[in-house]
């Protein structure tokens, strides 16, 4: 199994990943051993995260996910799958 997850920083941003062992992958960036982006910014807490059979599934949705702006991101997160199309649409 894999997963794609989505953790809340303590300055407010969110950072997605993908991973096989979400336990683990969480408490290393707990411990600041993660990532870059994580160790300098605190993580606070997991918010999100999404099951997949093949990690290729969890990276890729891990890409998608990446390139949402943070009101899409915030939909997923608060379970309103309803807003993603309408917040999908570019503003001009």
């Amino acid at each position: 199994m894999a997963w794609m997850y989505i953790i809340e920083c303590a300055d407010g941003s969110y950072y997605i990943g993908s991973t096989k062992n979400i336990e683990l992958r969480f408490s290393q960036h707990q411990e600041g051993t993660g990532s870059k982006y994580t160790s300098v910014r605190s993580p606070l807490k997991l918010v999100y995260g999404e099951e997949y059979e093949r990690v290729i599934d969890a990276f890729t949705r891990e890409k998608q996910v990446q390139g949402w702006r943070r009101a899409k991101r915030e939909a997923l997160i608060n379970g309103d799958p309803e807003l993603l199309p309408a917040l999908a649409k570019k503003i001009f």
